[in-house]
């Protein structure tokens, strides 16, 4: 079957880590569901991902030593929720994933004494100088200390994309937006024409793309849409990923509602948040 075989060439494209892929279970299937997940669960869905229950119970102690999950025993069944220090992380992420899409509002110069390269990485910051950076405005800014300007292009606004390449490095975003519409644009074209998923199989496609879309959004800076190259990849990929998530979704939804189990017993099929993702996902224009 042609969707079996696209299904197979993205696993084989895209490197799974099990710690980032526990992440990306976490985030798409069990935090709209209560936020907990019992481990033969967790063990089942990794392992139609290829990953093995030595690598996943590994990588669950990982996150439990690192403060992202915690665990809890009901007679001999383990079961994992995310740690309270996880929740805002996690809620941040599944606004850019699944929450309406913003354009930032110009850009801030920022003057932050000191900031580490994490703080860097992960504010999307652009280094001017020492201390200084550019960086979108838009009010989900992660918080960084220090003085913000508001700047404002006052002449030669169409040097402003050339600019702002060589404080970001633009080429490695567009790269890796391209690599995700090559990797899912098969299997997009294959449901297009009428092939049809296993519903299991749904669940593992949606987590692979999910994983891929999501690796490349949580380093781009977003910068405003007059920043950015002409036929900026970054439209295009935004646009697979909503089509192809809600294309999948109605039979990945009903696997995970019969199959996968939480402390209280199966994980709901739909759930308010669920509904919310999936309505907001369609304001994004179609594959």
């Amino acid at each position: 079957m042609r969707v079996t075989d696209t299904l197979s060439d993205i696993q084989a494209g895209l490197a799974v880590r099990a710690p980032a892929m526990i992440v990306t279970i976490y985030g798409d299937i069990v935090v709209p569901r209560g936020g907990v997940l019992w481990m033969g669960t967790l063990v089942e869905i990794c392992a139609g991902l290829g990953i093995s229950e030595t690598l996943v119970r590994t990588a669950v102690s990982r996150l439990v030593a690192a403060g992202q999950l915690v665990g809890e025993r009901h007679g001999r069944r383990s079961y994992y929720g995310l740690a309270p220090g996880a929740r805002t992380e996690f809620a941040a992420a599944a606004r850019l994933l699944y929450g309406p899409q913003s354009s930032a509002c110009g850009f801030l110069i920022h003057h932050a004494p000191g900031v580490d390269d994490e703080t860097v990485r992960r504010a999307g910051l652009g280094r001017m100088g020492p201390d200084l950076y550019l960086r979108p405005d838009r009010p989900e800014n992660v918080p960084v200390p220090g003085l913000a300007f508001r700047a404002e292009v006052v002449k030669e606004a169409a040097l402003l994309s050339g600019y702002v390449a060589t404080l970001w490095d633009l080429q490695s975003f567009a790269d890796a937006y391209r690599a995700v519409i090559d990797l899912f644009s098969p299997l997009a074209a294959a449901l297009h024409e009428g092939e049809v998923l296993r519903p299991a199989d749904a669940v593992s496609a949606r987590l692979l793309l999910v994983q891929a879309y999501r690796a490349v959004l949580l380093r781009d800076p977003r910068l405003p849409s007059n920043a950015l190259p002409a036929d900026w990849p970054g439209i295009a990929a935004r646009r697979l990923f909503s089509g192809l998530y809600r294309k999948i979704s109605p039979l990945a939804d009903e696997y995970i509602g019969t199959h996968f189990e939480g402390r209280d017993g199966s994980l709901p099929t739909r759930t308010d948040e669920v509904i919310a993702r999936l309505q907001s996902l369609a304001r994004d224009t179609d594959i």
